[in-house]
Formats: C-alpha cells, sequence, structure tokens
C-alpha cells in the first residue's frame, strides 16, 4: 500500500500541536522570497498566530549601532478588533501566505500611526544604567516582567505604549552579538505567560536573530564582491586602456614636433585611428554589457535565427578553411527569451570557438528539444579546451584566455542565459575541445518545420 503526502501543510489546523505549527511557519518561510522585514514578520506571526505561540501581540526592536530601536508592532488595537483578526485567522482552509499577507498589510495600517511613539522607544546599550526592555539586550537574557506599574526597572515610555502588567522580553543574538529583541505580551486575553510559551518563544527569537545575521553578512559579502568587481573592473580598464593611449599619445606627440612626410604622417594617422576605434570597441563593450535588460520574455522561433547566423559575413570569414556545421531537430519548439539577446549570446559563444578552432577544425551547433521543459542548444569547437582552473573562472569579469579579450563575452552569454530563465553548462578538458550547453524554456507554441 502508498500513501502520499503533501511536502507542506497548506493550512493551519487547531488540533495540530503548538511546535507542529511553529514548525511549520517557520519552515515555509525558506520557500518564500522574503525580505529581512518579512522574515521577521514571519517570526512576529508564529508568535503571535492562534495556532502558533499564540500571544497576543509583538513588538519588534533591531539593534542600530548601539542603539536598540523599535521598528515594527504586530497585534490588534483593542478586544474587539482581536476578535475580529481571531476569527478571520481561524478561517477553515486559509494558509500560511494568507496569513501573513493578512499581518503585512496589518503593520502598514498601523505604523502610520505608531511610527512617532516607536521612534521615541530607542535605548542606548552602552549606557551606565540601562532600563527594560533595553536590559534583556544588553544581559542577553529573556526577562519576563510581572505587575510592570511596580516595577522600577521598566522605562516609562516603554511601560506607557504597551500598556500592560505583564511581557516577556527575548533578545535577538546571534555569534554572541546582539542583533534586537522581541516584546511580546497578552494584553487582550490577559492570559498568564507559561513556561511552555516562553520555551517556544525562545526558539522564534533564535531564528529571527540568525535571521538578522545572516542578512548582515550576506549584506557584507555583497559589498565585498562589490569592491572585488570595482578593483577588477579598474585593473581590467587600466590594462586595456593604456597601450592605446600611450600608442595615441606617442604618434600625436612625433605629429606636432618632428616633421615627417606625408607617407610617414599618414601612416600615424592610421595608427592613431586604429588604436581609437580600439578604445572605443572597449568602451562599448564595457557600456553594452552593463545594460543587458529584458523587460518581457517573449516566444522566438530560434530555426531562422541560427540560420541567419551561420551566414554573416564575419563569421564564414572566420570560418574560413574550418567547419561550421549546423543540425537542428526538424521540429523545434518556440524558447522564451529576447530574440536580440539570444542571437548576441549565440554570436559570442560561435565567436569564441571559432577563434581557438585551428584550421582543418570544426564547430558544431545542435539546436534540439531536450524534453517538454526544455530545449537544449550545444555549441562544440575542437581547440585546445581548458583545465579545471580555466573552467572554473570562465565567467568570472575580465577574465580572457584572449590576448586583446575583455573578458565580458562568456559572462554577457551567462547573464542573459539568466534573464530568460535559462542555464548554461560547460564540459571541457585539456586536448579535447570545449562544449557549452544552453538550456531554454520551451513556450507552449510550436514551430512547424
Amino acid at each position: 500500500m502508498i500513501k502520499r503526502f503533501g511536502l507542506q501543510p497548506l493550512s493551519f489546523s487547531l488540533e495540530s500541536s503548538k511546535e507542529m505549527v511553529l514548525l511549520s511557519i517557520i519552515a515555509q518561510s525558506f520557500f518564500q522570497p522574503f525580505s529581512l522585514d518579512d522574515n521577521l514578520l514571519v517570526i512576529l506571526t508564529a508568535l503571535t498566530s492562534g495556532t502558533g505561540v499564540g500571544f497576543n501581540r509583538a513588538l519588534l526592536f533591531l539593534k542600530e549601532g548601539e542603539r536598540l530601536q523599535a521598528r515594527m508592532w504586530l497585534g490588534p488595537r483593542s478586544p474587539e478588533e482581536a476578535q475580529a483578526i481571531w476569527s478571520m485567522l481561524s478561517t477553515p482552509g486559509l494558509g500560511y501566505a494568507e496569513i501573513v499577507e493578512h499581518n503585512r498589510e496589518l503593520v502598514e495600517r498601523m505604523m502610520e500611526t505608531l511610527r512617532p511613539k516607536l521612534k521615541l522607544l530607542s535605548y542606548n546599550l552602552d549606557a551606565p544604567e540601562v532600563k527594560i526592555p533595553a536590559l534583556a539586550a544588553k544581559n542577553q537574557e529573556i526577562i519576563l516582567v510581572e505587575e510592570a506599574r511596580e516595577e522600577p526597572l521598566v522605562d516609562d515610555n516603554f511601560r506607557n505604549f504597551v500598556e500592560v502588567d505583564s511581557f516577556l522580553c527575548l533578545p535577538l543574538v546571534a555569534k554572541n552579538e546582539i542583533m534586537g529583541e522581541i516584546v511580546v505580551d497578552n494584553g487582550i486575553t490577559h492570559a498568564p505567560i507559561t513556561n511552555k510559551d516562553i520555551e517556544l518563544a525562545s526558539l522564534c527569537a533564535l531564528l529571527a536573530g540568525n535571521y538578522v545575521y545572516t542578512t548582515h553578512l550576506y549584506k557584507k559579502v555583497l559589498e565585498m564582491e562589490k569592491m572585488a568587481a570595482l578593483g577588477e573592473m579598474a585593473a581590467f580598464i587600466s590594462h586595456q586602456l593604456r597601450n592605446p593611449i600611450v600608442t595615441i599619445g606617442g604618434f600625436t606627440s612625433q605629429l606636432l614636433h618632428r616633421p615627417c612626410d606625408q607617407e610617414k604622417c599618414q601612416r600615424n594617422l592610421a595608427i592613431i585611428l586604429q588604436e581609437t576605434k580600439h578604445l572605443e570597441d572597449i568602451i562599448f563593450k564595457i557600456s553594452h554589457f552593463l545594460k543587458i535588460t529584458i523587460k518581457e520574455l517573449r516566444p522566438i522561433d530560434v530555426r531562422p535565427i541560427l540560420q541567419s547566423i551561420i551566414e554573416r559575413p564575419d563569421l564564414k570569414l572566420k570560418a574560413e578553411n574550418k567547419r561550421l556545421i549546423l543540425r537542428q531537430a526538424e521540429e523545434l519548439p518556440k524558447i522564451l527569451c529576447d530574440p536580440v539577446y539570444f542571437e548576441e549570446a549565440i554570436v559570442n559563444l560561435l565567436d569564441n570557438a571559432l577563434d581557438v578552432t585551428p584550421e582543418g577544425g570544426y564547430v558544431y551547433i545542435r539546436a534540439f528539444p531536450q524534453n517538454r521543459k526544455w530545449l537544449r542548444l550545444t555549441i562544440k569547437d575542437s581547440g585546445p579546451g581548458l583545465d579545471e582552473k580555466m573552467r572554473e573562472k570562465i565567467f568570472t569579469p575580465f577574465f580572457s584566455t584572449k590576448e586583446n579579450g575583455t573578458g565580458l563575452g562568456l559572462l554577457f552569454v551567462k547573464r542573459v542565459m539568466e534573464m530568460c530563465a535559462g542555464k548554461i553548462e560547460v564540459q571541457s578538458k585539456p586536448g579535447h575541445g570545449t562544449l557549452f550547453k544552453l538550456y531554454f524554456k520551451i513556450s507552449e507554441e510550436k514551430v512547424k518545420p
């Protein structure tokens, strides 16, 4: 006997344990393209959902410099609003995505009036005396406050904001570094906060701390990659432009300061013009690469495009004493891409393949349906091939095996494939040529031969 189950529960069940619901909410967040704020909203949702931990309200603080600053509030403003929200959230069949979307709208609506009040909830963690709620973050400990009106350690601004006598402070910590804090309460139902509630809430706080830490780490990595790319671009531009500029400068100086006969002057001017065109070509390739934009994918017929590509005069000139062979299936489906960028990407690959292929060698280009979802287009040359280190670098900006290459051609192809929701793979070994495999998504519209 075979039983089948979905990967994720589609809706919440009141019969499920709080632990299972909490795990479901958190796990499903990894399947969503959420921002940091959305992921933190997922945590607040888990804390305040009636089928989750079940607190009434949650207040999020994030660390900004050395200050703890209130950022987001989730919860009803009155018992009547609470009843309406909980009735909606307990609707049979209501899923996780709908609950998060509802909470996002609730937060945005409430923040319009709460934002000025939240700005006042800002605490210096380096101050000699730190009061609750910031004390929990500074000491990196969970603090349960009861009878808050009689507790001198509670900040007056915060006490007036939450207007409850009992609340729980949950520091958000990652790598022994404070990321923020979440404060939860039962200001509507006035239900007591139990040890079980604290255990489940602490798990949410642990996940929230790691969300914030991972996001900060990712931003640092992106900044490092940007700086590395800028450094590579500066080195590339310096290397590529130096020789033409020096040549132009030298021959211009000769024309200005040394008399020359007409033949020599013409030669000098021809060299200057040649180097100027070289500079223009470099600048065009860089700017063209940076401007790749595909606003909308549309079905395109690759057959006539591929046929016109192999008939291009520039490629036919390169293919002299070589064999450029196109093979296509008798019936090809249309693919989703942009026809201009598709052609440029294929020409780029064929241009490289013909450059490395020796006289008498061959370059194959084939197009066949891989399956119902993908069309596979391959380009194979009989060049010297690439070793493992070179294969790892071929899509790196400004890396080129050509003496005068810009190192942007293959990266351009990769970006086009990504923007067309496709894939690109490369296989190569020294002495065995190089094979590029391009996978394009198939459109529903068929093309007849």
